[in-house]
């Protein structure tokens, strides 16, 4: 019997940041899972004022994918699609009707360029230097997207039941 070839710490690595990202899992739904099917409309509801909705939770982990691969190659600040940090006001004003499904469209895209960025990123830290130092960083990142894709599966069902009620 052939003993199954173990996987290098960087492989495991960037499994696990794709398993919270955009490949299946035992755990549930991952950040790409949790967003299929949803609408402008639907990631723009907020289940009270001052809430974040869905949208803006899609920027905010677009930008702390930017932020990580930021930190891990050293580079400096201000590069983001987006001016601002962390919290992005979503929809921005006129991005309403037609104009708000390519708005979710174009946001949604960038979530998905900046976790190719920090995936492409992390491969290339890791051939260079020990996998222990940027551990905590890449585990947070993935965690992060899990997180979030509970809460946007949250966001779904709360505005499904309001919908219902209607």
């Amino acid at each position: 019997m052939k003993a199954k070839r173990q996987k290098s710490n960087s492989q495991l690595l960037l499994e696990i940041l794709e398993q919270g990202y955009q490949w299946k899992t035992w755990h549930g739904p991952n950040l790409v899972q949790s967003l299929r099917g949803v609408s402008a409309r639907q990631a723009a509801w907020r289940p009270q004022p001052g809430r974040h909705n869905i949208w803006e939770i899609v920027v905010h982990a677009a930008y702390w994918k930017y932020a990580v691969r930021r930190r891990l190659l050293g580079e400096p600040r201000g590069s983001f699609a987006l001016k601002g940090s962390n919290w992005f006001r979503r929809p921005a004003p006129g991005q309403g009707g037609e104009t708000g499904e390519k708005a979710w469209a174009a946001d949604r895209a960038l979530l998905g360029q900046e976790h190719g960025n920090l995936r492409a990123a992390v491969a290339q830290y890791l051939k260079g230097k020990p996998a222990q130092r940027a551990l905590r960083m890449i585990f947070g990142v993935a965690f992060h997207d899990v997180y979030h894709a509970g809460q946007i599966r949250l966001l779904r069902r709360l505005y499904e039941d309001k919908r219902a009620k209607v």
